[in-house]
């Protein structure tokens, strides 16, 4: 049996920001049911990547498609009935209250069957992400973290098959990082592809079934965890040596850097070729 289709897919996919070429014929595959996390160095093309596949960019070269549709052609309404983001900034203009920053996700269900859902679907989401107590505060009176819960309830409530999060753990303490990303794998068991940016690697390894390894706007490595995290790999494509063991219960990789010596980028490129498996000879 061949695998099923991608619900997004990227082909050949470039694009130049300011004069800056950012992606770099980028390949990119996510399909239901996965956490697909992508990460890489600041200034790798993360996020440029992930808004390329949202639609809200559009490449300079490449197709873009999500289920099977260029995304070019979908109405914007259509398209977020299909996909949710959430940005890495979490700015509201106006002092809107919570629960109605979170309704803001049902928006693209207004005027059909779904919209009788509207309530029931914020409560859960605003109870999974633990911001029920805050419905009635002031969006813009939240701390960075309580922002970030916020918005990923609007983006839950929004009920879409595909979602899109760019850094959602930036701004959270280690308990609410590991509530949003074991939601992230709830949603992915129920069905859903996740999309997600993330800077802690060891984060990543945990909850990602799959990374795709960014450096310089290029796919340097895409695989499991495993494949991925690999300490030289890792140290060439980061700049600075690293260590990756695995954890004593899980097994899953954690990603350490190494602390105390500053190594000049020649030191670094030999760490990573000495890291290197040698081929056997004969």
């Amino acid at each position: 049996m061949s695998a099923p289709a991608p619900v997004a897919s990227v082909r050949g996919v470039s694009l130049a920001l300011g004069g800056r070429r950012v992606l770099h014929d980028v390949d990119l595959d996510v399909h239901a049911g996965e956490v697909l996390a992508l990460v890489g160095p600041n200034g790798t093309g993360k996020s440029t990547l992930l808004a390329v596949v949202a639609g809200d960019l559009s490449p300079d070269s490449g197709t873009v498609s999500v289920l099977g549709r260029p995304v070019r052609e979908w109405r914007l309404q259509a398209l977020a009935r299909e996909r949710a983001v959430l940005p890495q900034e979490q700015q509201i203009s106006f002092p809107f209250p919570v629960r109605e920053v979170v309704s803001m996700g049902r928006a693209p269900w207004r005027g059909r069957p779904e919209e009788d859902l509207d309530d029931l679907e914020v409560a859960a989401a605003m109870q999974t992400t633990a911001v029920d107590h805050l419905a009635d505060r002031s969006f813009g009176s939240l701390s960075g973290g309580e922002k970030a819960r916020a918005s990923f309830a609007r983006v839950l409530a929004q009920q879409t098959g595909i979602l899109l999060l760019d850094e959602p753990t930036a701004a959270l303490d280690i308990g609410h990082q590991e509530t949003v990303l074991g939601t992230a794998r709830q949603q992915a068991r129920a069905g859903a592809a996740v999309l997600v940016v993330l800077h802690d690697l060891t984060l990543a390894g945990a909850h990602a079934d799959r990374l795709v390894l960014l450096e310089e706007g290029n796919v340097a490595a895409s695989g499991t965890p495993t494949e991925v995290l690999d300490a030289a790999l890792l140290t060439r494509v980061y700049r600075h040596r690293v260590e990756v063991v695995a954890h004593p219960r899980t097994g899953d990789p954690i990603v350490l850097a190494e602390r105390g010596t500053a190594a000049d980028a020649d030191d670094v490129d030999d760490v990573a070729r000495a890291d290197r498996p040698r081929e056997d000879t004969c």
